[in-house]
């Protein structure tokens, strides 16, 4: 592989990217630093310290674990501010989402608890804005591969070695969710994972074949599961790095391609929209989402309420008092949710109407920046699967402007990577 296969014209021409010639101590504490951050903020550890009962006295602990990767960010944004700077400039509708997250303290319903998770969700959104200027392609696939590869193992031992933990018992019996809460969050997880880990794999062939093989064990355990909106992710993902391969390999296959794609993706619309039955019958749900389109509902009401500011950034879902906005929700739903089980419902009842457009807007630009890449960047064979899974996975659950959530970190740094492109320069060993 030569260096100028990875090289873009289009390199910003001030803070580049380095190239080291060889590996060195110090560049392997930096790597593992990434990795760590990521591994602290996948949250694997929380459920095994917490429970299926939760535990409220640890609840304090689990806050003060986050610390250390809070630590670990700024020191690794330390080593290289004026790419991290640069970097952040170039994506203004992150810059403008951070901000309305930040003003949202005036009018939160519960400013303190607020102003907390403020501080979290910029430590975290500076997680993936410095791995994103830090790194080149190949190598932030790799800093985020091994980190996957480290979860898919503890996820596939746990289960076997620990099945208290590791096995659900009472819903869905005998369903693996790894170390995590359910089922469903060890399937969507390792999605991602088959996502990160085949990117991985294009980028770097000279190791592919150790990352196909974590690519696999994370749909070994998306099987385990028994997560079918999972398996539908990965192969929609897989389908995916497909169209990016097919499309680089000439002009003509690549226009044949995307029409292709084009009819493919009219053809599921049409099914969606015209017999959802069908759908719902083969992921084996039933028209409300397990109860998903009762939150829905209930939190769209309260959206009515304040729609331009909304209640605050992560205002709502831990007040308890029977007459804040939770206890409507839980009353219209009949059950108690902890999250909307939707990032564009939880994005707005929390920021408002301006937040909203700022994350839709920031989606949409490196969701188009990613399709642009398939023509033009290898990157594209990391980013537009993830993304794609990425997008289908907000639909049904809260994964973007999530506090302490390596999904955030990642989406952010693709987002970055997207706009701060490749430029390698060799520079003596040891050399940030």
């Amino acid at each position: 592989m030569t260096y100028q296969a990875w090289t873009t014209p289009t390199a910003p021409p001030l803070a580049p990217q380095v190239l080291h010639d060889h590996i060195t101590a110090w560049r392997m504490a930096v790597f593992g630093a990434a990795i760590l951050v990521i591994l602290v903020f996948s949250q694997a550890w929380v459920f095994p310290l917490l429970g299926d009962a939760g535990n409220p006295a640890m609840d304090v602990v689990v806050r003060n674990l986050y610390f250390p990767a809070y630590g670990l960010v700024l020191f690794l944004a330390a080593l290289t501010p004026l790419s991290v700077t640069l970097a952040a400039i170039r994506q203004p509708f992150l810059i403008t989402l951070m901000l309305i997250v930040g003003l949202s303290i005036t009018w939160s319903i519960a400013p303190d608890m607020t102003m907390r998770r403020v501080i979290a969700i910029y430590a975290t959104t500076l997680g993936g804005i410095v791995l994103g200027a830090r790194y080149r392609w190949a190598e932030l696939a790799e800093v985020l591969g091994t980190a996957f590869a480290i979860l898919g193992v503890i996820a596939f031992i746990v289960p076997l070695a620990v099945p208290s933990i590791g096995v659900m018992h009472e819903l869905f019996p005998g369903a693996w969710r790894g170390v995590w809460p359910e089922k469903n969050a060890m399937g969507g997880i390792m999605a991602l994972s088959f996502a990160i880990l085949s990117g991985a794999a294009m980028l770097n062939p000279q190791r592919a074949k150790i990352w196909w093989g974590f690519a696999a064990l994370s749909v070994v355990l998306i099987l385990m599961s028994t997560s079918k909106t999972s398996l539908v992710s990965v192969m929609l993902g897989f389908g995916v790095l497909i169209f990016v391969t097919l499309v680089r390999r000439s002009p003509a296959v690549g226009v044949a391609t995307v029409w292709l794609a084009v009819l493919g993706v009219g053809a599921v619309a049409f099914v969606a929209i015209f017999a959802s039955d069908l759908v719902f019958k083969a992921l084996g749900k039933d028209a409300t989402l397990t109860g998903r389109t009762e939150v829905w509902t209930a939190a769209l009401r309260l959206i009515e309420q304040r729609p331009w500011t909304g209640y605050g950034y992560a205002a709502i879902w831990d007040d308890e008092d029977r007459w804040a906005p939770l206890a409507k929700i839980v009353k219209e739903a009949g059950w108690r949710p902890h999250h909307p089980h939707n990032t564009w419902i939880e994005t707005w009842l929390g920021l408002g109407v301006f937040g909203l457009a700022s994350w839709g807007f920031c989606f949409l630009q490196t969701l188009t920046l990613a399709l642009i890449a398939a023509f033009r960047n290898p990157g594209a064979y990391l980013a537009l699967p993830f993304l794609v899974i990425y997008g289908l996975q907000s639909l049904t659950e809260t994964v973007a402007v999530t506090y302490n959530d390596f999904r955030w970190v990642i989406f952010v740094a693709i987002a970055i990577k997207l706009v701060w492109p490749d430029r390698e320069v060799r520079t003596p060993p040891g050399v940030i």
